[in-house]
């Protein structure tokens, strides 16, 4: 089972235990760096969360998962259209002024991040913004029936200044909202540069 086919599987299940977390001040965060009206990519917007908050606050939102169930059950919660892609099909030039992943890259393989990410930074603006958030360590691999790849600020930074695309503005690092998890997170705000 690869991963996608198990956020198929167990859609209804993610869905329920993320619709409700409070990223609050993490999407404000990102949203700081925005004009209001500015077009967003939800990137791997699983339950249509973040979505929703962002349509409701006045932006341009495109949600796009590439699990079918899960587009499936965020369409029904933000009553906008979702796109059914993979990250490696997405062909986007110069759409969006901000690029949302929150948590949307964490099994993607780190030899995979360099072409996702130059994909990604294709389909921004110039001087659009890109957050996104990985889990914290160094581990890479199968944990149960999904695969992770989790980063250090270090490596992450690296990673992101490598592109000579991007501009990081802001690493951070936060417990899981979830409490039942020991998990930290990573983030990352860059700007796309010249």
């Amino acid at each position: 089972m690869d991963t996608i086919d198990y956020y198929n599987q167990y859609a209804s299940n993610i869905f329920e235990e993320t619709v409700d977390q409070d990223v609050e001040e993490i999407r404000q965060e990102f949203l700081d760096m925005l004009e209001e009206g500015d077009t967003i990519l939800d990137l791997g917007c699983g339950s249509g969360r973040d979505s929703l908050v962002f349509y409701e606050k006045g932006y341009d939102v495109t949600p796009l998962d590439a699990s079918e169930e899960m587009c499936k059950l965020a369409e029904i919660h933000t009553g906008l259209e979702v796109l059914q892609m993979y990250y490696e099909d997405m062909a986007f030039e110069d759409v969006f002024d901000g690029v949302w992943g929150c948590g949307a890259l964490i099994h993607v393989p780190e030899k995979e991040l360099d072409e996702i990410l130059e994909r990604i930074i294709d389909a921004m603006c110039q001087g659009g913004v890109l957050y996104l958030s990985f889990r914290e360590g160094d581990f890479e691999g199968f944990q149960g029936k999904r695969y992770y790849c989790d980063y250090t600020a270090e490596r992450l930074e690296r990673i992101l200044r490598e592109t000579g695309r991007l501009s990081v503005e802001k690493v951070w690092t936060t417990e899981d909202v979830r409490r039942d998890s020991d998990v930290c997170w990573l983030h990352v705000l860059a700007r796309k540069v010249s």
